[in-house]
């Protein structure tokens, strides 16, 4: 018995001792540097999105936030930096909506994308637009299922490789639509599109970035965007779930995760820094410049996306028995 007393005595100090300490902790954070490792080589739009948003955060946080690029291994190798790094909030990972495709991609991985990270807060909302070359003689969705229909494999759609956004958002069109275009991949979303203006490829699930200003001039049509709501990027595209489509919906998110364990109090001065960010007028304005339109979204509510998109993504990846190891 005196045992058991002196045991309980113990976990009721080492609770108190935790207790306590969360509120120092959260008064002394960050006491030094945050990183943001960005999985990807310099001059990509998440690259992009974290410069823009680290200023402000290293004048909210009090503390420097530095941009660090450690690309390569489709995002593995600075994936795996942050997840086995420690878990108090001055390591922190720049995401894309990719982060929740690799796992249905991936037999092996370094990291599990869901269990090993913890959601701190969503940047952004990038659509993909739907475009066609006008050649292809359609100017909505509807109408491009009815011709894919007509003609079962003939309708060629580009993508930038294979087994990313690009490529996957057609294969959920081809899925909810009962149809089968015919996948012509490309080494990047410029070569592509080099394809469509030149009419190889009728269509092609693009970045907005890389359509836009082909959009302008008329030289391909915008189908729709694949955001569930129209983006302010193109405000004159409808959804394709507006024109043809219910039901459909693609984001090309961006958001900040950090290791599983980081505490609460360091994931709610990072989120509130984000945010602060986010509501400046500039800032929002050369977002939507690269396609990304601000959002503003609870840790918990980022978490939901991730686990919802996870879990979509494995079941339009399995059907087509794709695997990147």
């Amino acid at each position: 018995m005196p045992n058991l007393i002196r045991n309980f005595a113990g976990v009721v100090l080492a609770a108190a001792a935790v207790a306590s300490a969360a509120p120092v902790f959260a008064q002394t954070f960050p006491s030094r540097p945050v990183r943001m490792v960005v999985p990807y080589p310099p001059g990509g739009a998440n690259d992009i999105v974290a410069r823009l948003l680290s200023p402000t955060m290293s004048r909210e946080l009090g503390q420097n936030v530095i941009v660090d690029n450690r690309g390569g291994g489709n995002t593995m190798i600075g994936s795996q930096i942050v997840a086995t790094s420690a878990a108090d909030g001055y390591t922190l990972l720049v995401v894309a909506a990719g982060h929740a495709i690799n796992p249905a991609l991936y037999k092996k991985m370094p990291f599990d994308a869901a269990r090993d990270f913890v959601p701190v807060v969503q940047f952004g909302d990038g659509a993909y637009v739907f475009v066609a070359h006008p050649g292809a003689g359609v100017s909505t969705s509807s109408e491009l299922i009815a011709l894919a229909k007509a003609k079962p494999g003939q309708v060629a759609y580009a993508s930038s490789s294979i087994g990313n956004m690009t490529h996957l958002a057609a294969e959920l069109f081809n899925a909810l639509a009962g149809i089968k275009m015919l996948h012509v991949p490309y080494k990047g979303g410029n070569p592509a599109m080099a394809d469509l203006l030149a009419g190889r490829v009728q269509v092609f699930f693009s970045t907005v970035a890389v359509a836009r200003p082909h959009l302008q001039s008329g030289k391909i049509k915008g189908l729709g965007v694949t955001t569930a709501k129209r983006t302010p990027a193109l405000p004159t595209v409808p959804t394709i779930a507006e024109t043809g489509l219910p039901g459909y919906a693609v984001s090309g998110w961006y958001g900040l995760v950090a290791p599983k364990g980081t505490p609460q109090a360091a994931i709610d001065k990072l989120h509130a820094a984000v945010q602060v960010a986010l509501r400046q007028p500039e800032i929002r304005e050369r977002l939507l410049g690269v396609g990304v339109e601000a959002v503003e979204t609870s840790p918990a509510e980022f978490g939901k996306l991730i686990a919802a998109d996870i879990a979509k993504w494995r079941k339009v990846v399995q059907p087509l028995n794709i695997s990147m190891d």
